[in-house]
């Protein structure tokens, strides 16, 4: 999840279309989160083929991939690898999180209170191997490049947007500004009307851009001063101190200038800070990986999915609408290479 900083960030909001041409890396873990908890059935249970098996997610990567790619966006996909020592005990409260939720969704079931079963529903995905592992074959099969990061995939990402190698990393997580990536794109496969967690109210999801740089400035703090804020908040490698939230965090770092001088005006200690700040601010990410993406394994896709008992002329129409718009946006960069000559 990461830490919260919606209270002090004002996003550009754009259309896809803006994005066009555009390469970005994709927090893939998030993304399927994000698949798994919107694409379920009227009673909260996810989308599962006759063997019990979750499809939700590669529903969500077969068609609104497409709708990237129909948009002239280049998606990424980076997967998380081993997450950090640090990380565990954040790891242990959203199993814990989700144990709840589905106790509470059972109940709500019994008690025929569908609303609240759904809800409920939303908070259970997780991260199984075979999930993980059938949204990496779809992908693959699909000709989208895959990046394996050695740990984060937002850290993978943000990496590889300060190399140049994309033009933004796309996570709903705002941890990316943290890792030090330029741009953020957020709502990148979720816009649309969606309904607010928790109310009987829906608003309008649009596409929006963080700019790093715009967004430090606004704040008047520098990348690392963001870092010891947000470890004074709360991060996925560290508990916050109670009572402080963002505005709090960020008087104190102005005032104070950093968070060891922080610490010790109010009295407290944040165990591992040094280290903590060192996985945001010193990561070596792994340079090997490509942007380019290969032709579509049709017989592939459609194999793979029909026996997930997909349909498979609704799968063909998808890849059609993928294929139409490489080719498309193949000639216009063709073009725009010729015209470079004259």
């Amino acid at each position: 999840m990461g830490v919260n900083l919606s209270d002090l960030v004002e996003p550009k909001t754009m259309e896809l279309e803006e994005l066009r041409g555009r390469k970005v890396a994709v927090d893939t873990y998030n993304i399927a989160y994000q698949f798994m908890s919107a694409i379920r059935q009227p009673d909260g249970f996810p989308l599962c083929d006759k063997q019990g098996r979750t499809t939700s997610h590669l529903s969500g990567f077969l068609y609104r991939t497409a709708n990237l790619v129909e948009a002239g966006i280049e998606p990424i996909f980076v997967f998380d690898g081993k997450p950090h020592a640090l990380k565990a005990a954040t790891l242990e409260e959203r199993k814990e999180r989700r144990e709840k939720a589905a106790e509470e969704w059972k109940a709500a079931i019994e008690k025929g209170d569908m609303k609240t079963a759904y809800s409920k529903a939303q908070q259970t995905s997780r991260m199984t191997s075979e999930v993980r592992d059938s949204a990496k074959e779809l992908l693959q099969l699909m000709g989208f490049p895959i990046v394996q990061a050695p740990s984060d995939g937002e850290q993978q990402a943000a990496f590889m947007c300060q190399r140049n190698d994309v033009w933004a990393a796309a996570s709903q997580d705002f941890d990316s500004l943290l890792f030090g990536t330029p741009l953020l794109v957020r709502n990148l496969t979720l816009t649309g009307r969606r309904k607010v967690p928790g109310k009987d109210i829906y608003k309008e999801i649009k596409t929006e851009c963080i700019d790093s740089g715009e967004f430090l400035q606004t704040l008047g703090i520098t990348r690392e001063q963001l870092v010891d804020m947000c470890m004074l908040i709360g991060t996925d490698f560290n508990q916050g101190i109670k009572g402080i939230g963002p505005k709090k965090a960020l008087k104190l770092i102005r005032d104070n200038g950093d968070l060891e001088s922080v610490m010790t005006k109010i009295g407290e200690r944040i165990p591992n800070h040094e280290e903590i700040r060192e996985i945001f601010l010193r990561y070596d990410g792994s340079s090997e990986y490509e942007t380019k993406y290969r032709p579509i394994d049709r017989q592939g896709v459609i194999d793979m999915l029909v026996s997930y008992d997909f349909d498979e002329s609704r799968i063909g129409s998808a890849l059609d609408r993928i294929e139409r718009a490489r080719k498309e946006s193949d000639a216009k960069r063709k073009q725009k290479s010729l015209d470079a000559w004259f």
